[in-house]
């Protein structure tokens, strides 16, 4: 008997995210907190997911800005 690789894409990944079966943060392994209003947050890397609005950077690089 041989083992078989599990290769999960990332949107079963986040399908088992947002139904609760997994509490793992896709961008740095943590646990995620599951927020009353619907939405997963991560307090480790600042990252989360909002069920009712589209998807952007969970922070801004101040650097980038060109604020000189």
């Amino acid at each position: 008997m041989t083992v078989e690789p599990l290769n999960r894409s990332l949107e079963q990944e986040l399908n088992a995210l947002l139904r609760g079966a997994s509490l793992e943060c896709l961008v740095c392994g943590e646990f995620v907190l599951h927020l009353p209003q619907g939405g997963i947050f991560c307090p480790e890397c600042g990252s989360g997911l909002d069920t009712n609005v589209a998807a952007e950077p969970a922070r801004q690089d101040v650097s980038r800005s060109g604020g000189r």
